[in-house]
């Protein structure tokens, strides 16, 4: 017989766990004596004495020394597999619509950063599993610091965005208990210096950090700089055509023709657009004097206009046409170039001397956002009001067509850390600029729109304006044909 006995149990580490040897293989860990038992009948030996020495050898304690805290281990185990499953989901949940609905290459590569720590979450969440367990594994400890890390990252990460509007959003009740959670894993994993036996520690370490910068140097490259770069301009341009006499009514038939073009690199969402046509008229001075105090009459006539024009003292805009070139929600593609044609009926016997022509248009851009067209092509006149929605009652949108649609951020980490917004947009005959905002406002929710146009969600979306305009004589539109002017 052999000196040494053929089964080993070794002292218990600092969790309770004792290694058992059988013969010379190691056969494994066990926290009790009744899995003592089991592990040696897997082994052909159901009927051991465990208290005989010359059958089992007992170090660092007998067969009644078990200082295992079952419960305490299992409620870790549970509570640390659980933070990783969550924070798993929460993450491939905020990724999956940039992977599949992003227009930019980079935001799609941010959407794949946050699915793919989904998936090392998931191995995070087994290498748990493991560590408070028998620990096959020697690198199991550091796969869940790895994971612990990421979940911590990425919840700082979302609580610092919140921070920024602190509105209420229902993944409030996801990251933020998560939030804590990772703040008390990584404590523990710390305090137990749950890397222990990876070789090569340091080397694992610095893959690890380089890891979290180059992701952190994707995430700022995809949410600040490559929007703000990327260039993005419409052209537009208007135009009056050769006027023909009505051979049937006393008018004059004047071709307009209206043009926009998106030579930007990206696609946009049409918001609102106006064109707008005014016959202009003008009180005239033979003397020519063009002194301050003619000036100042005209800027009290007209509050739009700051330039001054010799023999010429007050200036009367009249409104002869008003109208929409594009439906709200319309996706003009870059490089696309649209062109409309509108008939202007101009009394013969007007006492216009020129004609002019202002065409505007708010624009939003598609990398940096969507606008739930379905909703926003919708038209709402205000006069509609009815007990269930609150159809803007305030008088300064009265009497207008208002358009309204949730607009959600091509980033998705903005969508979860922010309330929802809604784009309003309005449009009247009346009016002679379309408003147009961005806001928490619904039509559901009482009381009035935002007055203001919130310049820093118009700026988050990339919502801009532009506008042309255009002025031709009278006497060269008709100066093919005979029309009588009127003294």
């Amino acid at each position: 017989m052999s000196i040494r006995p053929w089964v080993v149990v070794e002292e218990p580490d600092d969790r309770g766990l004792r290694r058992v040897t059988v013969g010379s293989t190691a056969a494994g860990g066990v926290w009790s004596l009744r899995e003592l038992r089991k592990l040696l009948a897997r082994r052909g030996h159901p009927d051991v004495d465990v208290d005989d020495p010359a059958y089992v050898c007992w170090r660092g304690g007998g067969s009644d020394t078990w200082p295992d805290r079952a419960w305490r281990r299992r409620t870790v185990s549970a509570l640390m597999v659980a933070g990783l499953l969550a924070s798993a989901v929460l993450n491939v949940v905020i990724g999956r619509p940039d992977v599949f609905g992003a227009l930019t290459f980079a935001q799609r590569l941010t959407g794949a950063v946050f699915v793919l720590s989904g998936l090392v979450l998931l191995a995070s969440a087994a290498a748990a599993v493991d560590h408070w367990g028998k620990r096959q594994s020697r690198v199991s400890g550091a796969v869940t610091v790895l994971g612990v890390l990421i979940a911590l990252a990425t919840d700082t990460l979302l609580v610092l965005m919140w921070l920024d509007e602190r509105e209420w959003t229902r993944y409030m009740l996801a990251f933020m208990p998560l939030w804590c959670w990772a703040v008390w894993a990584l404590c523990l994993l710390l305090r137990e210096r749950a890397w222990k036996g990876v070789p090569q520690p340091r080397k694992v370490a610095a893959g690890v950090v380089v890891s979290a910068v180059f992701t952190a140097l994707s995430l700022a490259y995809s949410t600040m700089y490559a929007p703000t770069v990327a260039p993005l301009h419409l052209t537009l341009k208007a135009g009056f055509g050769a006027a023909r006499a009505d051979g049937l009514h006393p008018f004059l038939q004047v071709p307009l023709k209206l043009s926009v073009k998106n030579t930007g690199a990206f696609s946009v969402y049409i918001v609102i657009d106006d064109f707008s046509v005014y016959g202009r008229t003008a009180r005239y001075s033979e003397k020519g004097d063009s002194s301050v105090d003619e000036w100042e009459r005209s800027i009290d006539l007209d509050k739009t206009r700051e330039d001054s024009e010799t023999n010429v003292d007050q200036l009367y805009y009249t409104a002869l046409s008003r109208g929409r070139f594009y439906e709200p929600g319309t996706v003009l593609e870059s490089g696309q170039e649209d062109t409309r044609e509108h008939v202007l009926q101009v009394p013969r016997n007007a006492k216009y001397d020129l004609l002019h022509v202002d065409l505007q248009l708010a624009f939003m851009r598609k990398d940096r956002g969507r606008i739930d067209v379905d909703a926003f092509g919708d038209q709402h006149p205000s006069w509609n009001v009815t007990p269930e929605r609150f159809f803007c009652t305030v008088d300064w949108c009265r009497d207008r067509l208002l358009y309204l649609g949730r607009v959600r951020h091509n980033n998705n980490l903005v969508n979860v850390t922010h309330g929802p917004r809604y784009m309003l947009a309005t449009w009247g005959i009346d009016a002679k600029y379309p408003f147009y905002s961005i806001s928490t406002y619904h039509f559901e929710h009482p009381g009035p729109p935002p007055r203001e146009k919130g310049k820093r969600e118009l700026d988050r979306f990339g919502v801009s304006a532009v506008d042309t305009n255009a002025e031709v004589s009278m006497a060269e539109l008709t100066k093919s044909i005979d029309v009588p002017r009127p003294s």
